[in-house]
């Protein structure tokens, strides 16, 4: 076993990773964090750490996993960081500590390519899917050369074509072990390297699913750990409270009864009942939305299930799939097929009954409602007792890592929301000079937030900002609304001279690479673009937040856990509002800054920060750039550096006060 300090030393300045890593730089901060997850892997130890920005906790993190001789498994928040850990900074850390532990990356199983739905899609046999020739000629070119049958592989078909839809399976039409393409299946080989390597690199989605499903005794996908380390672990309650409750989807329903034609199809025939149904089950399903209406978004099951209409037409879907699960029980013992479309309906009808029911017993039943579908959800009021209860499941050290955790130098909110009452925790602040490299600009003189033209005086305010930085600049707004109003302005009055990019019109990875490409661009977006966004460099110099990150007052689960704090005496605000809000600033602020040599302005519009009392938390929370709410700073900085008056020296990072209790900055 490997000491401790030894890790320290393999980051130090006489560590291998100088000479090994261009411009890696020694930082006290992530040799300290390595020390501590390393004593965390060796003692079974629950760890909480938020490392700030340019802290280096990636290899904080690796060196002391890889060099611990465990299994151990590493989740991140996306799938973008799951593959840049996978294929660029693990076997780094392999090479450069000379280890030879074995490493493997696992997605959930939508993102492999399924032969025998493959092989349904070309014969015809999934009923109302339209074969894009073209794109199963690339799928079969690609499927020839490929090992991992990972479909991010295929750069010729987006990401979001219908076609993955159709040969990818998912949890419930998966046919298991009675699949007849079982033994090439892509999810099983996957499953069987991470169950003999020594690192396993996957994503919160799937820790999740895989400990809901366990729940439900549907058995594991991943293997057992000694170790689990889980970064960007800031949106862990938030995922957390989708697996452990319970949702049923338009889109579930529709493929249940296309996929039950088909089974039909192949293994009975003789009871035409049962296509009929499934056609009238879509038709259900279709005015179930519509009788929604034109809304959208997050609501309370509540304030639908008042509906007279909206009732009428759960009532139908809820008979319609009541009959095409009785005829599929009758079938089922025809094929394997329809065996599993039965025991799906079956627990589609079982999780629809909640909402038939109106039956919340400590669960919060809410609706998200999109252009042309629907998920109903039942989310747990509060999931401490059942992460405790998932995680205690393994004999295991337990690492949460973020560089957004606390508030105020305190983890109470984010230990307590998953009941990690006796967890070890340790910040370090970022070693960026942000009192030389930044400014946080508090514009005066804008209305309040609540104001019909707020948004109107937030780009009008931006405007001479936008023009100092020389574009170069994120908006990041907290609603689509106002995301769009303010691309309206700005795209209909000509208003800048730089180039716009707005979310929603090209996939996110492309709009970054052509922010970065253009290198002086304006971006608009909303909270995508609030984390797990990394430009270095001076194509981004300026990010401006429109308001303060608050939840939606009637967002039903925020809603309903207010109510439940309220009983329980504490203040929702204070204790659940304002520190979610806190660490989602946080998130959005630590764009500006990436590197010792970035530079820039924070532009935060909300006139609460100094108006309101609670102001003074986010301000407190934020780095430590000096505040200023004069434009001619803005433009003096920028200038400065522009002119090389400005020397970023990141060893000389002051972390100065930059708060004032008595002049409010």
């Amino acid at each position: 076993m490997y000491s401790l300090s030894t890790v320290s030393e393999i980051l130090g300045p006489d560590g291998p990773f100088v000479a090994s890593i261009k411009d890696f730089v020694p930082r006290f901060q992530q040799q300290e964090m390595a020390e501590a997850v390393a004593l965390a892997l060796e003692v079974n130890q629950t760890l909480v750490t938020e490392a700030g920005t340019g802290t280096g906790k990636t290899f904080a993190y690796l060196v002391p996993a890889v060099m611990s001789g465990k299994k151990i498994i590493i989740s991140t928040g996306t799938r973008n960081l799951q593959e840049q850990l996978y294929y660029r900074d693990l076997p780094n850390v392999k090479r450069i500590v000379k280890s030879s532990a074995t490493t493997a990356m696992l997605k959930g199983r939508s993102n492999y390519l399924c032969l025998h739905r493959l092989n349904l899609h070309e014969n015809g046999d999934l009923s109302g899917a339209a074969v894009n020739h073209q794109q199963i000629q690339h799928i079969h070119q690609w499927l020839r050369r490929s090992e991992s049958g990972d479909i991010s592989e295929v750069a010729e078909i987006p990401e979001n074509a219908p076609i993955w839809v159709q040969v990818t399976s998912t949890s419930d039409n998966c046919l298991g072990q009675d699949c007849p393409d079982i033994s090439e299946c892509h999810v099983m080989k996957a499953r069987k390297k991470a169950q003999q390597a020594d690192l396993v690199i996957i994503n919160h989605h799937l820790l999740f699913s895989d400990m809901s499903l366990r729940d439900e005794g549907f058995g594991e996908l991943l293997p057992s750990v000694n170790g689990f380390i889980l970064d960007e672990a800031h949106q862990i309650p938030d995922i957390a409270s989708i697996f452990f409750g319970k949702y049923i989807s338009s889109r579930q329903l529709f493929e249940l009864g296309r996929d039950s034609v088909v089974e039909y199809n192949k293994e009975a025939g003789d009871m035409p009942a049962l296509p009929d149904m499934a056609v009238r089950l879509e038709k259900r399903v279709a005015a179930l939305r519509r009788s929604f209406g034109a809304r959208q978004g997050r609501t309370p099951w509540q304030s639908l299930a008042n509906s007279r209409v909206v009732n009428e037409c759960l009532k139908r879907l809820v008979e319609e799939l009541d009959g095409l699960n009785n005829i599929l029980e009758e079938l089922a013992p025809r094929g394997k097929g329809l065996e599993s479309c039965w025991r799906r309906s079956s627990v589609l009808q079982q999780r629809l009954s909640v909402f038939d029911n109106n039956d919340e017993d400590g669960h919060i039943v809410w609706v998200e409602i999109t252009a042309k579908g629907f998920i109903l959800h039942e989310t747990p009021l509060d999931i401490a007792e059942i992460f405790q209860a998932s995680i205690k499941r393994y004999d295991s050290s337990w690492i949460f890592s973020s560089a957004t955790l606390s508030v105020g130098n305190s983890f109470e909110h984010f230990t307590n929301t998953l009941g990690l009452h006796e967890a070890t925790t340790h910040q370090w602040d970022s070693p960026f000079d942000y009192a030389t490299q930044a400014r946080l600009y508090l514009p005066a003189n804008l209305p309040e937030p609540s104001s019909s033209h707020y948004t109107s005086a937030i780009v009008e305010a931006a405007l001479p900002v936008l023009k100092a930085s020389g574009g170069r600049a994120f908006m990041l707004f907290t609603s689509h609304r106002a995301l769009r109003l303010a691309a309206s302005l700005l795209e209909d009055g000509n208003l800048i001279d730089f180039p716009l990019l707005v979310q929603g019109t090209a996939p996110r990875n492309e709009l970054l690479e052509q922010f970065r490409k253009l290198g002086n661009a304006v971006l608009l977006g909303t909270g995508s673009f609030w984390e797990g966004v990394d430009v270095k460099g001076a194509a981004l110099s300026c990010v401006i937040i429109d308001k303060l990150p608050f939840a939606t007052p009637d967002d039903p689960v925020f809603k309903a856990r207010s109510e439940l704090m309220v009983r329980r005496g504490a203040n929702p605000f204070r204790d659940y509002q304002v520190p979610n809000a806190v660490i989602t600033l946080k998130q959005g602020a630590g764009r500006l800054i990436r590197d010792t040599s970035d530079y820039g302005v924070m532009m935060l519009c909300d006139p609460r920060l100094l108006s309101k009392s609670y102001g003074k938390t986010f301000l407190r929370n934020m780095p430590p750039m000096k505040i200023t709410r004069s434009l001619d700073d803005v433009q003096s900085f920028f200038s400065d550096v522009k002119n090389n008056h400005i020397d970023v020296d990141s060893e000389s990072a002051h972390n100065e006060v930059v708060y004032d209790e008595n002049s409010g900055y």
